[in-house]
């Protein structure tokens, strides 16, 4: 059951790496929902690698094939199944890892659980996975768009030490994408860059977080008490590969706040209750208030780095490790698109819940 996620818009992802393809299952979509493989291209075009001499240089056009569900541009109502074949996969560069544990990464969890594993490209592991969260997050998106008016937005907030000055409330998904960082303060993102490809050259890499906002999300959406909106965002984001935390509204900071300093008074205006700060993150008791929904991911540096490390073989030997094969010095440019992605999945899904409780 660990490859679906989703409780009535559900996905089921599938493939491995070095697999001869990788896609998604999307069942419980209603009909004429219009799909536009071109939308879901540029979605896949924003995630796949080779974008610029930050992310890795596996040439792979991640050309998306629509195989069932959808007739006439439109969803049928029926499962919709895409995949995405692999191309570009150079299996010997991963030999080393047959007979070495990479640090911080998943080689020896995966041996531990299943006793055997894929060590090409990482299997399961490998970002690659999120091929199908990101074609069908595609489908969401319009999905939302049409029915509710809901925007998703996400962008680089900050990479190691780099913050970004940005405004959720105001930013536009065409300030993301003008540069290759997408990071909306063209300052910030410059000074990323020139970071990033220093990691890139000393064969190191480097982490960051991405701050996400979904706009028009109507009041209403989340089930308590174990189906809180925010909880199925937080599982949402992190199941994606190199994750490590996870925070909404005002986050851990409000943990050195006074509760005079983070409640957020409500006001009335023009027929709607709406609140005059947004320290919860559009999200209260776990249900949507009708304010933006904000948070953030924080993504670790990534796990592979062309430098020789200490680690040990399957049996237990000690070994020193030098990775070969093409590598992100840091995720955050490519999970930009993943992050909407599992955003639109989750809020699609509360979407049709919601709307089955207004039918009981």
């Amino acid at each position: 059951m660990g490859d679906i996620f989703g409780h009535v818009f559900r996905i089921s992802t599938w493939g491995e790496s070095h697999g001869g393809a990788v896609g998604v299952v999307i069942d419980g979509c209603p009909p004429r929902v219009e799909v536009d493989p071109k939308a879901i291209q540029r979605d896949l075009d924003r995630r796949k690698p080779g974008q610029s001499l930050i992310t890795s240089q596996r040439r792979e056009g991640d050309e998306v094939e629509i195989l069932s569900g959808v007739f006439e541009g439109k969803t049928l109502g029926t499962p919709i199944a895409m995949l995405v074949r692999n191309k570009d996969a150079r299996s010997k560069d991963y030999s080393e890892m047959l007979e070495a544990y990479r640090p911080s990464h998943a080689d020896y969890s995966y041996d531990a659980k299943y006793g055997f594993r894929d060590h090409r490209g990482g299997g399961r592991t490998s970002a690659r996975e999120t091929i199908g969260r990101v074609a069908a997050g595609a489908i969401a998106k319009t999905l939302l768009a049409g029915r509710c008016g809901v925007e998703i937005v996400a962008y680089v907030r900050s990479i190691h030490h780099i913050e970004a000055d940005v405004n959720p409330n105001k930013v536009r998904a065409s300030q993301v994408e003008k540069n290759a960082v997408r990071c909306p303060d063209p300052e910030a993102a410059e000074a990323m860059y020139e970071f990033v490809d220093q990691m890139r050259r000393e064969g190191d890499s480097a982490g960051g977080i991405i701050e996400c906002v979904a706009r028009k999300v109507p009041p209403g959406w989340g089930d308590p008490v174990f189906d809180r909106l925010e909880a199925d965002l937080a599982k949402a984001m992190l199941s994606l590969p190199a994750t490590k935390g996870f925070e909404i509204g005002s986050g851990f900071a409000a943990a050195q706040m006074k509760g005079s300093e983070h409640n957020d008074e409500f006001y009335a205006t023009k027929g709607k209750i709406r609140t005059r700060s947004n320290l919860s993150g559009g999200v209260q008791g776990g249900i949507s208030n009708g304010e933006n929904i904000v948070f953030r991911v924080a993504f670790k540096p990534t796990a592979t780095i062309l430098r020789p490390q200490k680690t040990v073989s399957p049996e237990g030997a000690s070994v020193t490790l030098k990775p070969r094969g093409r590598h992100d010095p840091c995720v955050l440019p490519r999970a930009v698109p993943i992050v909407e992605a599992m955003t639109a999945l989750v809020l699609a899904d509360h979407y049709l819940l919601q709307k089955m409780n207004e039918t009981e």
